[in-house]
């Protein structure tokens, strides 16, 4: 078996490692989504101290628990659960593969090529799985009015269709695409931790099994340091992305929704749900990067 076709296996895993952490954190996800979720067509926009109050998960959590009950909290785990996996094997195919035609390009195993990998796989994987995210977070925005029933998965998939058509499906892809800086960020200093650890000198004096643990612990801190420096740079775009993808807002561009939020809330409220969606965002990335380091180990390992 040779490296490529290790490569190429590796490719199939992602979507497996990517799952396990997605239904015990989708609770923080639809924390997170409501936080920046402000705007009400009839109520005045809120003050700072309020937009300030709005972002804290637990002020979250419990305004989600007491108008709409327990299970709102696991709204819209549909179609994320039908998203993640291919999503992150699309994602890590596209970065193997863009990685190997970089190598040849640029300095191999440089920065400049894990920032060109990163954004190139991040552009194909929002531009495939955007429809299925617009789904999730539209369901996880939705609210009881007047006594309505909420929507399933393929229920909130055709009214997206029949009001506004499949333009409605790719809402957000501008800040998908302007988020694609969050990857970038990451995988620059993940590749980078990654590299100091593999030289440390710690790293070379450990044998067998202490030596395996150490690096999947050390690359787990990498992955959570790394997601957590990213994610407080780009989050700014996640508020712009939810507030996109509101029905019937008066959200409709990126620059516009920009703007919009600056001149009524203020520059804290692109931070608003940032807590929430660290503390989902650091543990998931942590998992799933150590679990892909882990597998392709294994399949190295047996290869040889």
């Amino acid at each position: 078996m040779n490296s490529a076709h290790t490569a190429r296996k590796t490719t199939r895993f992602p979507k497996w490692s990517g799952e396990r952490p997605c239904p015990l954190l989708h609770p923080r996800e639809q924390r997170r989504n409501f936080c920046p979720d402000a705007s009400k067509a009839h109520a005045p926009p809120p003050s700072k101290s309020q937009s300030y109050l709005r972002g804290l998960p637990n002020a979250a959590r419990q305004s989600i628990l007491e108008k709409e009950g327990p299970k709102s909290l696991f709204r819209g785990l549909g179609p994320n659960l039908v998203g993640v996996a291919p999503s992150r094997a699309v994602y890590f195919a596209c970065y193997s593969k863009a990685k190997e035609q970089f190598n040849g390009i640029f300095v191999p195993n440089s920065n400049t090529v894990h920032i060109f990998s990163a954004g190139s796989a991040a552009f194909v994987t929002n531009s495939l799985m955007n429809p299925i995210w617009m789904v999730k977070t539209r369901m996880q925005l939705e609210r009881k009015v007047r006594g309505s029933k909420q929507m399933n998965t393929l229920q909130c998939a055709r009214y997206v269709y029949q009001t506004e058509g499949i333009r409605g499906f790719y809402r957000g892809l501008t800040a998908s695409c302007a988020g694609i800086s969050e990857t970038i960020i990451c995988f620059a200093i993940y590749e980078s931790l990654k590299k100091y650890l593999k030289e440390a000198p710690l790293a070379s004096s450990t044998n067998g099994t202490e030596k395996n643990s150490t690096n999947f612990f050390g690359l787990m801190a990498a992955a959570a340091l790394s997601e957590g420096c990213a994610s407080c740079v780009a989050y700014p775009h996640e508020v712009i992305r939810t507030r996109l993808r509101e029905e019937g807002t008066k959200y409709k561009s990126f620059v516009q929704t920009a703007r919009l939020v600056f001149r009524e809330e203020g520059y804290l409220a692109f931070y608003r749900g940032l807590f929430a969606q660290l503390i989902r965002q650091i543990p998931n990335t942590a998992i799933v990067l150590s679990t892909y380091e882990l597998i392709v180990y294994l399949l190295e390992d047996h290869a040889q």
